[in-house]
Order: C-alpha cells, then structure tokens, then sequence
C-alpha cells in the first residue's frame, strides 16, 4: 500500500468520527462507561469477522503483550478521560480542549524519524484549531476556574490519544486486526467502571438501539481499524490536520438532522477549517515535500 493510499484510507476515520455525536445524542440515557462497553465489545466483533473472513485470526497470537496493552490503555484512557472531563466541565469548553489532539499530532509528528514539520503544516493547524474553537465553543469563550480539573482531564485526553497515533507508528509492525484485542480489552476494562460509578439504564426505543450499533459499526468500531492504517502506513500530519474537518462535518450533519440550528458562525468556521486543510495538503503533497509512492510491508 502506498503512503497516499493509506492516507485515504485513514480519512475514513474522520468521516465515520463525525457521526459520533449524531449517534451519541440517539443512544441517550444510557451513561456512558455502559455505552462504551456496549459500542467496543460491537467494534470487537466485527474485528473477529473480519480477521476470519480475511484469514489473519493466527496473526493475533504473534503478537506482543506489551502492544496489546499500548493499544487497549490509548483507546480506554482516550475515553475514561474524556467522559470525565465531560462530567467536571461544560460539554463545549472540555471538547474543544479534548479536539487539540490533532494539532498536537501534526506539531509532534515533526520529531518523528523520516518526517519533517514545514510551516505549512503549522499554519494549517493553526487555522483548523481557530475553525473546531467557532463550532465548539458557538464563538464565545466562558472560563471559570470551577471548571479547571475537566479542561486538564481533557488536556490529557488530546494528549493521550494524540500520543496514542504518534507512538502507534513506532509499533508499527503489530498487524491492524491486532485492534481487535485493543477494542474488546477496552469494553473488558469498561463494564467494571459502570458497574462501580453508574446505573444500568438502557434505550427504550429501537433509534437508541440502532445508534448503538452505529457507534460500534462506525465510529467505535471500523473507525479505529481505518486509522490504525492511516497513522502506520499514511502522512500523519495530514491525518491530523484533516482531522478538524470531522467537528465541521459533525456540526453540518446535526444541523441537518435539525439536531442543531444554523448559525453564521457554521459559515466562518467552514472557510478557517477547509483553508487549513488545503494549506497543509499544499505542504504535505510539495515537489520538495515527502514522496508519495512509499511501498509499505
């Protein structure tokens, strides 16, 4: 597979990721550490099925333990972490604090071997940081200290998970059906959260159960198995950066939906995030920047 072509298929992440808060409003009340066991052990399954459909179920034994717990710990510690900060702070605030992973993964990636941090990248980032601020925080900023230990818990969210893309290159010989285990050892380290903090409360209407099974299908399922490609074989910068299209894309979606009202903020947020996008595709894809066809395995 080529650098490009694992590029793309790791952008499928950020379009299934937009569906996210679409489908989380659809599974309400269930709390939430119910509804990660619920929508991992989903993902989980369908890692199953498609290691023997595609005959790599063997490859999971070859595996290190010490991969298994890098990749369980990035995808339960992303999750534990922000559902707390979402308990401690106001939803809008925390999730834009939470969404500066992928600024961090295009900064950090520049330390990585082989790659190379330009302005341009830098200067996308910086534009789909100011675009994801406008959608999430509605273009006002209300801190009060109160608040503080849910803006660090989602600081340490970015962090995590922006740790977790970066390091997971220098693992990068573990096979992606290895995701499988990440996944059903996430929903393992889940359910004893819930059973200890909250109340089994489970939908009652067949839109919370079909959203359900969209989280674990989609965006806590496929999403994560897309984006291990993306971060191993692909550009990473570019995945990080593009990854500010997915709270526009969320945002048009429940819009749509009528979830959301339009408002002019949508309009401003749109060009800052498509511009940082195309700046950052411009330095990424230069003649003077990185080499397209790298063959990869």
């Amino acid at each position: 597979m080529t650098r490009r072509s694992a590029t793309y298929v790791g952008f499928i992440a950020v379009l299934l990721w937009s569906l996210l808060a679409l489908f989380t409003v659809g599974t309400a009340p269930t709390p939430p550490f119910l509804l990660n066991t619920l929508c991992f052990s989903i993902g989980g399954l369908l890692g199953l099925i498609w290691c023997l459909a595609t005959g790599t179920l063997g490859t999971l034994r070859k595996v290190p333990l010490r991969i298994y717990l890098f990749g369980t710990l990035g995808l339960f510690g992303y999750h534990a972490l922000y559902f707390s900060a979402l308990r401690l702070a106001p939803a809008a605030e925390a999730g834009l604090i939470a969404y500066l992973w992928p600024l961090l993964i295009v900064v950090f990636s520049g330390l990585l071997p082989g790659e190379r941090l330009r302005k341009g990248h830098i200067a996308g980032a910086a534009l789909g940081f100011a675009g994801a601020a406008l959608i999430i925080s509605n273009g006002a900023g209300n801190f009060q200290a109160q608040y503080v230990p849910g803006y660090l818990l989602a600081l340490c969210c970015a962090l995590t998970w922006s740790g977790y893309s970066l390091l997971s290159r220098r693992v990068g010989t573990a096979p992606t059906a290895s995701v499988v285990v990440f996944c059903l050892g996430t929903a393992v380290l889940s359910l004893p959260l819930h059973l200890f903090f909250e109340q089994t409360t489970l939908p009652s209407t067949a839109v919370g159960w079909a959203s359900i099974a969209g989280l674990g299908l989609g965006p806590v399922g496929l999403a994560f198995y897309v984006w291990d490609i993306g971060v191993k074989q692909g550009d990473i910068q570019m995945l990080g950066t593009s990854s500010y299209l997915a709270p526009l894309l969320s945002t048009l979606i429940l819009v749509i939906s009528g979830v959301t009202p339009a408002k002019p903020v949508l309009f401003w947020a749109a060009i800052l995030i498509t511009g940082g996008a195309l700046c950052a595709a411009r330095a990424s894809y230069s003649k003077s920047g990185l080499t397209i066809k790298r063959t990869v395995g």
